[in-house]
């Protein structure tokens, strides 16, 4: 008798009724921040700061104030929840194939194939509108990490993360003692060790001509910040271990881990972010040449940064599901929640509603606004967003970009996923 093929996969993606409300939670929100973080980059006609900020170096009152409240709370301190959000993902859509009978190959090859297509999309997304695309980083960091560490134990993910974690300290030491060095130099000499923030296509007028800096400075951003910058596998393997006890599918049997980390986490993300901070806006004399020396502690303490937020919204996620019932789409956090299921589409729109309208190359308003009036547009941007994705809700669709990328991992229909039980625990 022919031997049949088995389906690739048993099972097709999380219904809307099995989701937990934390992560999508967390992602919604963590939108808004990540407009905050990128729309400076399109204040192309501004002189940057002189420590790879893209933050301009003047501006008024509000804009210093808007400058010093970003650069503490949300420069490199969003993209590590980012990436434990998505290392997160990865176990749940495993283990949910897996316990629908998909063999455990099949399921990290469906994994791979989906980090694979997401780098693909950040390709895509970078060529298009926006060199600073963060998907190609996940993407090429998952089809590492996937295949070096999913398999692995507890304990050797631990170790592994707290190896690159005391590189990071190493990083900070080392830079501290350049900065040392470099105080004893003549300052045009130290003058020299300076750098700011250049990246030709958001301020180059020819379109076409832009798309070649921006694929080239997206490379060498998906390597760096996915691989080099190490703040990514870091938060990836620790998102393997917590996503492997439920923390956040369960945070009701976790909240003393939660409190901990969120109360400690933020405070060391604030507090690593301020120096920075106080240089740039003038509130500290500090020499501008080598305030260099800040990044590698922005990139430490932000990994606390991102923890601290993960576990403030596992908590906020609790509340609401002690509460009994799911917020409705119009109330505010349900609204953020429809936000988060639809992060993927929701990211991509922030660029469209971004670039061709700020950038040089489109309507150029980005060489007339400073850092305050930027702050409001991304607001208002991720505020767009959120009316889409609530009317999405309500209407009962997805969002096209997660319906494109669920289209090109799965391939071909699965068998829909079983109801939960009453009183069964709610996969993410």
């Amino acid at each position: 008798m022919a031997a049949t093929s088995a389906p690739s996969v048993t099972r097709g993606p999380t219904r809307d009724t099995e989701r937990a409300p934390a992560p999508d939670l967390a992602r919604g929100f963590m939108l808004v921040l990540i407009a905050l973080a990128n729309t400076p980059f399109y204040l192309w006609a501004s002189q940057a700061g002189a420590s790879g900020t893209a933050h301009p170096v003047d501006g008024s009152v509000a804009d210093r104030v808007t400058q010093f409240l970003v650069m503490t709370t949300v420069d490199l301190r969003v993209y590590p929840m980012f990436a434990f959000l998505f290392g997160y993902g990865m176990v749940q859509l495993f283990r949910r194939q897996v316990s629908s009978g998909t063999p455990e190959g099949r399921a990290r090859r469906l994994l791979q194939r989906r980090n694979l297509w997401l780098l693909l999309f950040g390709f895509v997304h970078a060529a298009l509108l926006w060199m600073g695309d963060v998907l190609g980083a996940y993407g090429l960091a998952g089809l590492i990490l996937v295949g070096l560490f999913f398999r692995r134990r507890d304990r050797t993910l631990v170790v592994w993360a707290s190896v690159l974690t005391g590189l990071l300290v190493l990083m900070v030491a080392f830079s501290a003692v350049g900065a040392f060095f470099a105080m004893q130099l003549p300052p045009s000499e130290a003058a020299a060790m300076s750098f700011s923030f250049e990246e030709p296509s958001i301020g180059d007028p020819d379109y076409l001509r832009s798309i070649a800096d921006r694929l080239l400075f997206w490379l060498g951003l998906s390597v760096g910040q996915g691989l080099l910058m190490l703040v990514v596998p870091i938060m990836i393997l620790l998102a393997f271990v917590a996503a492997r006890r439920e923390i956040l599918e369960r945070p009701g049997q976790h909240l003393r881990l939660l409190r901990t980390t969120a109360v400690a986490g933020i405070a060391v993300g604030w507090l690593g972010g301020l120096p920075h901070a106080l240089v740039h806006v003038g509130a500290w004399d500090f020499p501008e040449q080598i305030s260099w020396v800040f990044m590698p502690l922005q990139l430490f303490t932000g990994l606390f940064g991102g923890l601290g937020y993960v576990a403030l919204f596992g908590l906020l996620g609790h509340r609401i599901a002690i509460s009994g019932a799911r917020p409705a789409p119009t109330s505010p956090a349900g609204s953020v929640i429809a936000v988060g299921k639809r992060s993927l589409s929701c990211y991509l729109a922030q660029s469209v509603l971004c670039a061709p309208v700020l950038a040089a190359w489109g309507l150029g308003l980005g060489e007339h606004m400073g850092s305050f009036v930027m702050a409001l547009y991304a607001v208002v941007v991720w505020l767009v967003t959120l009316v889409l994705a609530v009317w999405f809700e309500r209407t009962g669709r997805r969002g096209p970009a997660e319906v494109l990328l669920r289209r090109l991992v799965y391939r071909r229909a699965a068998t829909p996923a079983p109801a939960p039980q009453a009183g069964q625990e709610r996969p993410v």
